[in-house]
């Protein structure tokens, strides 16, 4: 049952961010510079543990489980930059997706950390 969640919750946060990057305009207000940056970079991170709850179910080994999470994240990200690219209003930018897998890359480093202290504990 937990898998079936985990999946669901991966499949439905991907769909939020196809929605998300489906408007023109995002009501966020600009309160500082590369504000952008850090929300792709957090939107990502997210995605990230998500992923790495999901496939953590069919892959037993952690290095394969933290670089698929990270490629699956980075993957997704490029396709969301293209799929921005259609949008009217808005853009693709190549730091928008260093930023999602920057973010990919952070949130599955230190679930690496966590499962590493918990093994040693």
């Amino acid at each position: 049952m937990t898998k079936i969640l985990d999946f669901t919750l991966l499949f439905l946060y991907c769909l939020f961010i196809y929605w998300l990057s489906d408007q023109p305009i995002l009501p966020v207000p600009s309160l500082f510079s590369f504000q952008d940056k850090i929300l792709h970079a957090g939107a990502y991170f997210i995605m990230a543990v998500l992923a790495w709850r999901s496939f953590n179910h069919l892959l037993n080994r952690p290095i394969v489980l933290a670089l698929i999470s990270v490629t699956f994240c980075s993957l997704y990200g490029i396709s969301d930059e293209w799929h921005q690219s259609f949008v009217e209003g808005r853009f693709s930018d190549v730091a928008d997706w260093i930023a999602d897998t920057s973010g990919a890359g952070v949130a599955v480093f230190l679930l690496d950390r966590l499962r590493w202290q918990q093994v040693s504990a």
